[in-house]
């Protein structure tokens, strides 16, 4: 298990990580705005399994994979990039559709978009790579260290998750702000994407 100050060290450097605008965030809009409060729960599982994901290769080495095979974090890049892009084309080509009405899951179920999203997101697997080894004491077991720092990301990504939710599960679902809405997210989708593949 992490060191407590570690942890709230780790949890004070993440922040502004989670704060800025991300896929999981897009999405959870996205979902919010055309069904209401009961579809952020799949985002957020999605998202913690992503992360646990990401904990679980960091457990595994993976950090002294990418650090004698660059292109492995190149091919992780690569990856998201091209993901966040076909779902940014995939959700600007639905804004025309109702709010709620009923559509082929051609990105799959919203906790696998969920957990993609955050499998192949690069920033999420540099805080696994570069940032979580910064907050690992040599001297104790890797693997209960890198659990409990994850299981604090989790805790700290769902609390802003369900706050942004509250924020915007006040806002009854319209034609037009569902359109801006899901353009808006389809935006920030492909931005995040292009810069993946930069």
């Amino acid at each position: 298990m992490a060191d407590p100050r570690a942890v709230a060290a780790f949890l004070v450097a993440l922040l502004p990580l989670i704060a800025t605008p991300g896929a999981s965030l897009a999405l959870l809009l996205r979902q919010v705005a055309e069904h209401g409060r009961r579809r952020a729960a799949p985002v957020v599982l999605g998202t913690v399994t992503g992360l646990a994901v990401h904990a679980a290769l960091a457990a595994a080495g993976l950090a002294r994979l990418t650090a004698h095979h660059p292109g492995a974090l190149a091919a992780v890049r690569w990856a998201g990039g091209a993901y966040l892009i076909g779902l940014a084309v995939l959700t600007w080509r639905s804004a025309d559709r109702p709010p709620g009405a009923r559509r082929p899951h051609r990105t799959g179920p919203v906790p696998v978009q969920a957990l993609l999203a955050n499998v192949l997101n690069p920033k999420a697997a540099s805080v696994y790579l570069t940032l979580v080894p910064q907050f690992l004491d040599p001297g104790r077991p890797l693997p209960g260290q890198v659990l409990t720092l994850a299981a604090a990301h989790a805790a700290l990504l769902t609390a802003w998750l369900l706050a942004w939710t509250a924020l915007l599960g006040r806002a009854a679902p319209r034609p037009g702000p569902h359109r801006r809405t899901t353009r808006a997210t389809a935006a920030v989708l492909l931005a995040l994407g292009l810069h993946a593949l930069r």
